[in-house]
């Protein structure tokens, strides 16, 4: 039986990871742990006693983004409005890309088993989601979870392309995704 993680490292962790998501956002895989521990405020020794490699670092900040979306999927599957309970994931997902783009990080940690199952309870996450909108009739009935999740990053993508976007502009591009997930006007999906 592992012990809980007293106040104080737990603490230290949350500041590492987030240190590091900020380093690897602006330096890529190339930032140094130095760099990440100042950031932190804490010693290279302990991002090394909380992460033995790089590696375990990188992984670290991967897995810890997909669970905050398996429990958004988790707790949204509760929700009464299933439609809006989809949205709001979606929301969700563009939401934590905006903040920081660390997609590139998700191609290092591929091949991982953790990554795979972690990967795995996502996409069960966004079915269940998607099942529950389509049995409510708030997606159309051919949507899957993996269109949505295919989607999920779309709307950054988007805005990405236009120079001096406005750091909301993802919302409209949501919106439009999210309109043609809708069953009004849908036409067959080859």
């Amino acid at each position: 039986m592992t012990r809980p993680m007293r106040a104080d490292a737990a603490r230290n962790r949350r500041l590492l990871l987030a240190a590091a998501a900020d380093e690897f956002a602006e330096h890529g895989l190339g930032a140094s742990i130095a760099d990440i521990a100042k950031r932190a405020g804490i010693g290279k020794g302990t991002v090394f006693r909380h992460f033995a490699t790089k590696e375990d670092l990188v992984a670290a900040i991967v897995l810890d983004r997909i669970e905050a979306l398996v429990a958004a999927g988790d707790r949204l599957r509760q929700a009464g409005d299933a439609g809006a309970a989809l949205l709001e994931f979606m929301t969700v997902a563009a939401e934590q890309r905006q903040q920081r783009d660390l997609t590139f990080l998700h191609a290092a940690f591929d091949g991982h088993p953790e990554m795979a199952r972690m990967h795995a309870r996502l996409l069960a996450a966004i079915d269940a989601l998607v099942a529950r909108a389509r049995a409510h009739g708030a997606v159309r009935p051919d949507v899957t979870g993996t269109d949505v999740f295919l989607l999920m990053c779309a709307p950054n993508h988007v805005a990405e392309m236009v120079p001096d976007a406005p750091p909301d502009l993802w919302r409209r591009y949501l919106a439009i995704i999210f309109d043609g997930l809708r069953p009004e006007g849908a036409h067959p999906l080859p």
